[in-house]
């Protein structure tokens, strides 16, 4: 007989199957779900829970929490790394317990990055669509080996580590910054001084660092003036790391020589739609869809079988350590 109860909201379809495996191996907790969206009218389905389970990308209000603070609900678990969604005064001055899951595959991201990286420097999207239209000819769609590739990795956490990887694996020289350098990396010569250093030498700048205030904005006109002629940008990060504006400007004048982005600054309510029959709401976004050098995916770099099931375990065991009085595996700092 189930004597603890953890209720999710907004599970999708993939996340199910994952849901459903937690719950079996849990028989002490009883597990329920919607695909709804945590808001102050949805909050009422969690009544009776000891805790909760969300992901969304809309903001957790103060109304939100508040409405699950009336029923005695102030565990919550995130299914997501991120948190700046969440009003954390009124989570402290309500008492909320916080979590996320921060690491739940750094491969998924890096590979999705690399994969794209590599596309871009083979032109492969120019050549499919010359190939959809039936023109077979070779020039002048040459691509670049990634071997001869110089590539800045800007963020070498856990992410940006694997995708040094995956590059070194394909035989390119690899060189980072991170305002915190890893002691190993650093040993092994990987550091440049500063990140202007990496804007001059790299051929390919991979983003893998936080939208934290200072990064906001990091590439922009000036930052894409001190790049090399004819270099990638690669934004599988943050959407904020970079001024759209100033790339496309930078794309339209052959600056760049291509734009890799699963992020975009105005992504919500945008991204995970379907726009088919529909007016699609963002000019800048369609044209950029429908450069044959840029390649988008609409934050999908994730969105893997074994990312998602390590959201969704992840999760749910967090919440249930909090209802249980333990400490969480990875609690966020509350206020």
């Amino acid at each position: 007989m189930a004597n603890k109860k953890i209720f999710a909201f907004s599970i999708r379809k993939d996340e199910e199957p994952y849901v459903k495996e937690w719950d079996e191996q849990h028989p002490e907790v009883d597990v329920e779900y919607t695909d709804e969206l945590l808001t102050p009218e949805t909050a009422a389905k969690a009544k009776g829970a000891d805790g909760v389970v969300v992901y969304q990308q809309l903001d957790y209000k103060a109304e939100t929490l508040q409405a699950l603070a009336d029923m005695g609900i102030t565990k919550m678990s995130l299914r997501n790394v991120g948190v700046d969604n969440i009003d954390m005064d009124k989570a402290k001055e309500l008492g909320f317990e916080i979590t996320n899951v921060p690491v739940y595959s750094p491969n998924a991201i890096a590979e999705h990055a690399a994969i794209q990286t590599a596309r871009i420097l083979r032109q492969t999207k120019a050549l499919d669509e010359k190939i959809d239209k039936g023109d077979l000819r070779w020039a002048p769609t040459i691509g670049r080996e990634v071997r001869d590739q110089v590539v800045g990795v800007v963020g070498t956490g856990h992410i940006g580590r694997v995708y040094m990887q995956i590059m070194e694996g394909f035989g390119a020289k690899v060189i980072a910054y991170d305002k915190f350098e890893n002691p190993e990396l650093k040993k092994q010569g990987y550091y440049v001084d500063s990140i202007d250093d990496l804007y001059k030498q790299a051929d390919v700048i991979s983003l893998h660092v936080p939208a934290v205030p200072e990064n906001v904005n990091m590439i922009n006109d000036d930052t894409i003036a001190e790049m090399k002629d004819d270099a990638v940008i690669v934004n599988c990060s943050r959407g904020a790391l970079v001024d759209t504006d100033a790339v496309v400007k930078a794309l339209d004048s052959g600056k760049l020589f291509g734009f890799v982005m699963d992020t975009y600054e105005d992504e919500v309510g945008v991204f995970n739609e379907d726009w088919r029959d529909k007016k699609f709401p963002d000019d800048r976004l369609w044209d950029l869809m429908h450069r044959s050098n840029v390649l988008v995916t609409p934050h999908t770099a994730f969105y893997t079988t074994h990312a998602v099931r390590n959201m969704v375990i992840k999760a749910f065991d967090n919440n249930n350590e909090m209802i249980d009085g333990k400490e969480p595996e990875t609690p966020v700092k509350v206020g």
